[in-house]
């Protein structure tokens, strides 16, 4: 497994350096006209409201201006999670993919880290994951995946960038179009994976909430294949996500932290919107807190854990290799576990990359590994009492993209 990922990864790197024709150089306006009008991507991929930020028109040149990149050629997979706009944007991107010469391998609705895993399984030459993962309904984004299941690099969005501002894309001729095929049995293959990479207790009660987002039909099935005995939670799939807002967090698992305890279960696992997320809920109802359970889980590893730099100081106390630290950003994290051939790697916010399965952070993977630490060292609440606590607030500002760009100009400028 180690080998062929290197392998994989080996080729990556080599991909990385193709900077296509000279002419995907942007014409330059002004830099803050250029920068608002032509940074398409953030920490995560392609994200905005519906209707003014993420169209129809902007996924169909993003599906062309991948398959420039791809050299309109190729195979690209492609899945999404329940908002009701995810529709309309796959049969655009498709057909920009399609006009573009690439074929189409449609998975459906499912989670983000199957649509690394069907890249890398199905040999494809990339992946589009159709999600806002925990915005709310009215938000939608685009994120790509390498081959090897790793997000793209902030230097390969940047040349999907200049493709799509200069318009460098190209239609093929009729005869030379893409094909389109659809895929239903790599989800079998997904769970029947996931369940053979833990060996839990048979009869460990867990309530899984998946905000009625992509892990609603496959998480449930994967812990109770597991062994586990299984109360689901907000597990319909809805892209108005009516029992709580898709972003994990204490206000809107409440209904998690009392079931857990009326029950009586073990553990409490809940899902963002695209399930490549995961928070766990101890046996007395309390939502862990995010740096203790990335240090519980990362002590259990062998070797160098990757983590972002707002990660707490508990974890260099608790894990067994260096701890080493990149800007958040799951994609960072990637590069470097590739880069250090690190163990393990994942941020505070439940994102979690497991390099022994795939690249791509995987929520229904972290919740399976946590439920195998509680049926075998016991009480999740008593677990986390034995790592270091230190304050730690994290807050968000609300600001226009406008903003955030004119800042990340700013910063590089003068850092």
């Amino acid at each position: 497994m180690r080998q062929r990922r290197t392998q994989q990864n080996q080729r990556l790197r080599r991909d990385e350096h193709h900077d296509g024709p000279d002419e995907l150089r942007p014409q330059v306006r002004s830099i803050g006209e250029m920068m608002v009008a032509e940074k398409l991507f953030g920490t995560s991929g392609i994200r905005g409201k519906i209707g003014s930020e993420v169209t129809c028109e902007l996924a169909l040149n993003v599906g062309k201006s991948l398959a420039y990149y791809l050299g309109n050629e190729g195979c690209v997979v492609i899945g999404y999670d329940t908002r009701t706009t995810n529709q309309m944007l796959d049969q655009a991107i498709t057909s920009g993919l399609l006009e573009s010469g690439v074929d189409v391998i449609k998975i459906g609705m499912v989670p983000t880290p199957l649509v690394g895993y069907a890249t890398e399984k199905l040999d494809a030459d990339a992946g589009i994951m159709l999600t806002a993962s925990h915005n709310p309904s009215q938000y939608n984004g685009i994120k790509l995946w390498n081959k090897n299941g790793m997000a793209y690099t902030s230097e390969q969005e940047r040349k999907i960038e200049e493709i799509y501002a200069n318009k460098s894309y190209v239609s093929v001729s009729w005869d030379k179009v893409g094909k389109l095929s659809v895929n239903e049995e790599i989800k079998g293959r997904y769970i029947d994976d996931l369940v053979g990479m833990v060996d839990i207790k048979k009869g460990l009660k867990v309530v899984v909430d998946c905000a009625s987002g992509a892990g609603s039909e496959i998480s449930p099935l994967v812990f109770r294949k597991a062994g586990c005995e299984v109360t689901t939670l907000n597990s319909q799939p809805d892209g108005f996500f009516p029992g709580r807002n898709p972003e994990p967090n204490a206000e809107n698992l409440q209904t998690l932290m009392k079931t857990v305890v009326a029950i009586g279960a073990d553990l409490g696992v809940a899902h963002d919107g695209d399930a490549d997320r995961m928070i766990t809920v101890d046996e007395k109802g309390n939502i862990s807190p995010f740096d203790s359970l990335l240090a519980l889980i990362s002590k259990q590893f062998d070797g160098d854990i990757v983590t972002t730099v707002d990660a707490g100081l508990c974890m260099d106390e608790s894990v067994k290799g260096n701890v080493i630290r990149t800007p958040v950003g799951d994609v960072n994290v990637a590069e470097v576990i590739i880069e250090k051939d690190a163990a393990f790697g994942g941020e505070p916010s439940g994102t979690w990359l497991h390099p022994d399965f795939c690249m791509c952070p995987d929520g229904i993977l972290s919740g399976l590994r946590m439920a195998e630490i509680v049926s075998r060292e016991g009480k999740l609440s008593e677990l986390l009492a034995k790592i270091p606590q230190y304050p730690n607030i994290r807050e968000k500002i609300t600001c226009t993209k406008e903003q955030k760009l004119e800042e990340e100009y700013f910063l590089f400028q003068n850092f």
